[in-house]
């Protein structure tokens, strides 16, 4: 004999937590990824910044001039500027000596010598989008990216303590994963005993 109201009962959901942790987790972990790639590559660049310029490469190029240039400096200048290229105008020029017109723009000093048309060329370029990620990363004076840096900071936060709790049994917080925390918590700690700290 069936009682009725047995079967067809809808069993009771339980919240499985994990599942939602793991949501949570991966879906903060896509929208740190722009972040992190900007952090990560700013950070390796401005870490080793005693070995060379991470916002700048050095130019030095020497390039031969078709004559003959003016005898004015000014006029000169523009002509080897148009020759190479150049289209942006010149903060100063001046005669150097009597075979040397120097022009200065904003990064680069050209060095023409307007009797063999040889220019020399010095100065620095932007390196490509490493520049904009150093400034980004070394966050002086932009208050407004304070708040976006503070909010990727919480996200890394999130990422750490809701890795810790996704998985359980022998690899999750209380087998292998305990290991590997306390071996990451231990560098840093580490580092600072060795080192005799700050």
């Amino acid at each position: 004999m069936q009682i009725l109201g047995k079967k067809n009962a809808t069993p009771e959901r339980s919240v499985n937590v994990r599942a939602w942790l793991r949501a949570l987790h991966r879906d903060a972990g896509y929208l740190a990824v722009g972040l992190t790639i900007v952090y990560a590559v700013s950070g390796l660049a401005v870490n080793h910044i005693k070995d060379w310029d991470p916002n700048f490469t050095q130019v030095k190029r020497t390039h031969q001039l078709r004559g003959p240039f003016p005898a004015d400096e000014r006029a000169a200048a523009a002509k080897a500027l148009a020759e190479l290229g150049v289209t942006t105008p010149p903060e100063d020029v001046f005669r150097a000596s009597d075979s040397e017109i120097e022009i200065v723009t904003a990064a680069i000093t050209f060095h023409l010598n307007p009797e063999s048309g040889v220019v020399d060329e010095e100065g620095q370029q932007p390196r490509f989008l490493l520049r904009t990620a150093n400034w980004l990363h070394l966050n002086r004076g932009k208050p407004a990216w304070s708040y976006i840096a503070d909010g990727y900071a919480v996200f890394l936060l999130f990422l750490a303590g809701s890795g810790l709790f996704m998985i359980r049994g022998r690899k999750g917080l209380f087998g292998r994963g305990a290991v590997l925390a306390t071996l990451g918590a231990a560098l840093p700690i580490l580092y600072v005993v060795l080192s005799g700290g700050p």
